[in-house]
């Protein structure tokens, strides 16, 4: 059987046809293997290295063939700003062909005179030290309040004049508003075991009991709001932009916002719950959208766990990950009480999804 083809047929969604065509249940024709995963070289676009040394870190990324983007973040669990810095500056210029980072700013003192210009200076110094990005935190629009007690959005108008600046720069800055959806659910509606013993265990951050704070649609319309008012800002939505639950959601985000890039940290579980249920749909999501796309761990050393505990952490997740993505193995994974069946996605898809993405979107790092 023949049929035409229109002209504006994209090649790109000729080869994700025939991708779609030739991949059986359990791999794509043109796919990689487990085998592959040290030979392949990959990046890990989101995770946090905060020791004073990465000697075990730096070998298992060398053997396992990772490079990475370290992202400080004004997290009150991690060590201070400054030491967030020094650590990734360091890391930055003695490993800069394996580490690259991302700077961050406290939001103390926002609504003083000359806050912005100083927030600006400071971050000036740190792309001239060697950062590629800037992190604006989820503590604005969560926890950060005025001095009259209003919390604040990402779309406050105090903080125009800093987005201005950012994107007058040309910087990518890497947005986490709100949390996942499961934060405003139930316990028991949960999707993922992490979320549910997190909410448990941790109920002031639990919104589903906090129903004098903002919804979450209110979290997700800010931060459009944002990319709106500044149309030329170079954006990346970290975690899945925090539209983890569905991946139709996710592509219309990406559609609006054509210009904006999204890493999938931390969220891996709720893509695995989709795929249980319609693997095919997850896997069409990843090859519609394989330009916008970057890996990423979210992994970070805790103060009481020892180095070598931390890289066999973050192999056995390394190596977790990449199964789901490039094999159809059914296998278990922390987040969920079922197997999941992997995506088996087409070498060129996870090429961009775990290297090239990153590259281009970072384009001053790993030199």
């Amino acid at each position: 059987m023949r049929w035409p083809l229109s002209s504006t047929l994209s090649a790109t969604l000729l080869s994700t046809i025939v991708a779609a065509m030739i991949a059986g249940p359990c791999g794509a024709a043109d796919g990689y293997t487990m085998g592959d995963f040290e030979k392949v070289p990959k990046i890990d676009a989101h995770l946090h290295l905060h020791g004073t040394s990465q000697d075990a870190w730096l070998a298992l990324a060398h053997k396992d063939n990772f490079r990475a983007l370290t992202i400080n973040v004004d997290y009150p669990d991690f060590p201070s700003l400054d030491q967030q810095h020094k650590v990734a500056s360091a890391l930055g210029h003695q490993h800069a062909q394996q580490v690259a980072w991302a700077a961050t700013f406290s939001t103390d003192g926002f609504e003083k005179p000359g806050w912005t210009e100083a927030t600006l200076q400071d971050l000036d110094g740190a792309l001239a030290d060697g950062a590629v990005g800037v992190k604006v935190w989820k503590n604005i629009g969560m926890s950060l309040r005025d001095s009259q007690g209003k919390l604040v959005m990402v779309d406050d108008a105090r903080f125009t004049p800093l987005f201005d600046g950012l994107a007058q720069r040309g910087v990518m800055v890497l947005g986490h508003q709100g949390e996942p959806h499961n934060c405003w659910l139930p316990v028991e509606q949960m999707t993922v075991n992490n979320d549910r013993e997190y909410f448990r265990n941790h109920p002031a951050y639990h919104m589903f009991l906090h129903p004098e704070m903002p919804g979450y649609e209110q979290q997700m319309a800010a931060r459009d709001r944002l990319l709106a008012q500044h149309p030329t800002l170079r954006f990346t939505g970290v975690h899945l932009a925090s539209l983890e639950y569905d991946v139709a959601r996710i592509g219309r985000f990406l559609d609006d916002h054509p210009g904006a890039r999204l890493d999938i940290a931390a969220r891996i579980g709720q893509l695995q719950y989709q795929s249980q249920r319609d693997r095919d749909r997850v896997r069409a999501f990843f090859i519609k959208y394989q330009d916008r796309l970057m890996y990423g761990s979210d992994l970070a050393q805790s103060a009481e766990q020892s180095d070598a505990d931390f890289v066999t952490d973050m192999d056995t997740v390394w190596r977790r990950d990449w199964r789901y993505f490039v094999t159809g193995d059914s296998f278990t994974v922390p987040e969920l009480d079922q197997p999941v069946s992997g995506l088996s996605l087409p070498r060129a898809v996870v090429d961009k999804l775990y290297r090239i993405n990153a590259e281009q979107a970072y384009p001053k790092a790993w030199h």
